[in-house]
């Protein structure tokens, strides 16, 4: 059974930086995409950056220039950088993996989910 691992939430002041990791485990053959979901209270999920198996990225306006992700392909980790941060980054941050285990199956998982507060 795959499995998703988030930390890193926390609180910080405006402007402060964070690292928000993921790591996965379980048996995946392939990761096809990994990226970052964010809701804030009385809003939508909305996915704010992504990374493709062969290293491409994307990135919501809200977060371009101050967000920046990552991988670590060896250990299926996934990472975050937020720098920059302002109060509309609070919400919960959530880990997504696009994966293919051995026998050709696709899965779409989302991680438990990790809190990030911005603010004075």
């Amino acid at each position: 059974q795959v499995q998703l691992v988030e930390s890193g939430g926390g609180l910080v002041q405006p402007g402060g930086s964070l690292r928000l990791s993921c790591a996965a485990s379980g048996s995946i053959r392939s990761i096809n995409v990994m990226g970052w979901h964010r809701q804030a209270p009385g809003k939508e999920r909305e996915l704010i950056a992504a990374i493709t198996g062969g290293g491409n990225t994307n990135y919501a306006d809200s977060v371009k220039g101050r967000f920046t992700i990552s991988r670590d392909n060896a250990k299926n980790t996934l990472y975050l950088q937020m720098n920059s941060l302002k109060p509309e980054d609070t919400a919960e941050y959530y880990c997504y993996l696009y994966y293919t285990e051995a026998d050709a199956t696709a899965y779409h998982l989302w991680g438990q989910g990790t809190q990030v507060t911005v603010s004075l």
